[in-house]
């Protein structure tokens, strides 16, 4: 006898990233030009506030890639300097400011860091499977604290984190979920660590919490899943993938190929962004 399903097609997993789960929850139209549409229609200029965090976030990676005698605050300088990205400022006196504040940011940050305390990773890569989706993630840092894991993301923003950012992000969560997984090892406190004001704001997750983000996470991925189905059985891409027009299509990559975010909200400059502190 057969048997029932025994070679039925194993259900698709959906693949994705914390951001990729949020793009689709923020505007289903940004999610299909980023992630859909090949090729992907062309982003505007290039935000100075991402600039700026992507600089210092390698210049912490690559302290971290020294051997342990030469993570000094003297090298701090040259890592930024060549890790440093010019895109998006509005003159060459801002972008200097600019490195002037990271640089200050680095050296209080660094300041009482231990060179010898190697993490267990830094931007590593975690991953993990569901009944529903292929997650995966990349963590800025991982710290070992006893017998548990810490979740350390850092933020160069304007605005100072709280408690309540850190329990309510759902990528820390995902990421605290997914090293559980990877290094069979507990991991529960996630961490902004927000280089301006040089606060931690910190969570403590439970199993429970850490269940409802991920049931979240994969009800959005069935949306999606939902949406690109009914695309493939003929439903216009529009209204599978219709706009979400708001505050936020300001900062949209892809206003320009977007008349109802272009018309929700005056574009910004690339530099609006960015800390003046």
């Amino acid at each position: 006898m057969q048997q029932p399903g025994l070679f039925d097609a194993p259900p698709r997993l959906f693949t994705c990233t914390p951001s990729k789960l949020g793009a689709y929850e923020d505007c289903p139209r940004r999610y299909r030009f980023t992630y859909v549409d090949r090729p992907s229609p062309p982003k505007g200029p290039p935000w100075a506030h991402n600039s700026l965090g992507a600089s210092v976030h390698t210049a912490l990676k690559n302290w971290y890639g020294l051997p342990a005698e030469r993570r000094t605050p003297a090298a701090l300088p040259t890592l930024l300097k060549a890790t440093w990205v010019s895109e998006g400022y509005q003159d060459g006196e801002q972008e200097r400011a600019a490195f002037r504040r990271a640089l200050g940011w680095l050296e209080s940050y660094l300041a009482e860091a231990d060179p010898a305390d190697d993490p267990v990773g830094v931007e590593r890569t975690v991953a993990t499977r569901t009944p529903v989706l292929a997650l995966s993630g990349r963590v800025d840092r991982i710290d070992r604290r006893g017998d548990e894991l810490v979740i350390v993301d850092y933020k160069t923003g304007r605005f100072q984190p709280t408690g309540d950012d850190a329990r309510g992000s759902r990528a820390l969560a995902l990421y605290a979920y997914s090293a559980q997984r990877t290094f069979r090892r507990a991991c529960s406190r996630v961490e902004l660590h927000h280089l301006p004001s040089g606060t931690v704001a910190a969570h403590e997750h439970t199993e429970e919490s850490l269940a409802r983000h991920l049931r979240r996470s994969e009800a959005t991925a069935q949306d999606v899943m939902a949406a690109e189905k009914r695309r493939a059985d003929g439903d216009p891409i529009d209204e599978a993938f219709p706009p979400a027009p708001g505050p936020l299509c300001g900062w949209c990559d892809f206003r320009r190929n977007c008349p109802e975010g272009s018309s929700a909200a005056p574009a910004k400059e690339p530099w609006a962004a960015l800390s003046q502190g």
